[in-house]
């Protein structure tokens, strides 16, 4: 069977002509596959993990340990999606060089890009949810994920805010 680019062409929703290793903040939004409810449930306004939500908030928060390009920052996690803001940044090293790369960590990725991050963070979680609930190859995320520039004070402020809150307004 062909395939048919035209059902089948999948549209970048990247900004044309922008390097996603820059440094900068990135607001991001991963989604659960079909949109399943899967890493818990809001109770009284608070989310309570289960346990594959428990891999999802150590996965993300082990993100910046792995990657040295990375900082994060604010982040919730709901039933069906994570909400994060990721900075890129520029690891500069003792001497004013970028230091060499840990290859004690054969998971480094070589590249240095919001969208490595993401991949990288996506496959772990699902390896170690699929061997908990023992289904191999099955997927927990939607295809690709949804970013936004932060270019600006404001703009992160709201940001900040809109991921304090938001649990708030899932009641």
């Amino acid at each position: 069977m062909k395939c048919n680019a035209y059902l089948h062409h999948r549209k970048s929703i990247r900004l044309k002509g922008r390097d996603y290793s820059c440094p900068g903040a990135y607001f991001v939004t991963i989604c659960t596959y079909d949109c399943g409810s899967m890493f818990g449930e809001i109770h009284g306004g608070a989310m309570r993990l289960n346990d594959y939500g428990v891999i999802v908030r150590d996965e993300w928060l082990k993100t910046a340990d792995i990657r040295a390009e990375i900082e994060m920052d604010e982040y919730v996690i709901m039933p069906n999606h994570i909400h994060g803001i990721v900075w890129i940044v520029n690891p500069v090293g003792a001497y004013g060089h970028t230091p060499l790369p840990d290859v004690s960590n054969k998971f480094v990725s070589p590249s240095k890009t919001v969208g490595a991050m993401v991949r990288g963070f996506k496959s772990s979680v699902t390896k170690q949810i699929n061997v908990k609930r023992d289904t191999p190859a099955a997927p927990v995320w939607q295809r690709n994920y949804y970013e936004r520039i932060i270019r600006d004070e404001a703009m992160l402020r709201h940001i900040r805010g809109y991921i304090a809150t938001v649990l708030i307004c899932q009641i």
